[in-house]
């Protein structure tokens, strides 16, 4: 499928598309004519890059995640520096702080939610 098709299944601009496959994150061989010819793979690629990102991570940091995942699907040796796992658990401490802030103001929109509904 080309890069236009995939915008439209995934919902990313083809602009986010082509920075995510300048960043390594998604592959699309070129056909003959020079377009991309993404494979039905690449939807659910693309929409968890754009889940990693919108989470806050790093593009650099969604591809080692990306690479982790996959090393572990395929049931390779897990590899890990002590200086990247230093930085997944930096990087781990803040995706903690971003889902407790959002889980308080969760709360606190349910809350007013509530009392609004009793009122």
């Amino acid at each position: 499928m080309r890069i236009g098709e995939l915008s439209t299944r995934t919902g990313i601009p083809t602009r986010m598309l082509r920075y995510y496959e300048q960043q390594g994150l998604i592959d699309a061989p070129r056909a003959g004519n020079g377009y991309r010819d993404y494979d039905d793979d690449a939807v659910e690629r693309a929409e968890r890059v754009r889940g990693l990102v919108q989470a806050g991570l790093s593009t650099r940091m969604t591809r080692v995640v990306l690479d982790i995942e996959q090393q572990t699907t395929e049931g390779l040796p897990r590899e890990c520096s002590r200086e990247l796992a230093a930085e997944l658990a930096t990087e781990l401490a803040a995706l903690e702080a971003r889902l407790a802030c959002l889980s308080r103001s969760r709360d606190a929109v349910a809350e007013f939610l509530r009392r609004a509904s009793v009122a």
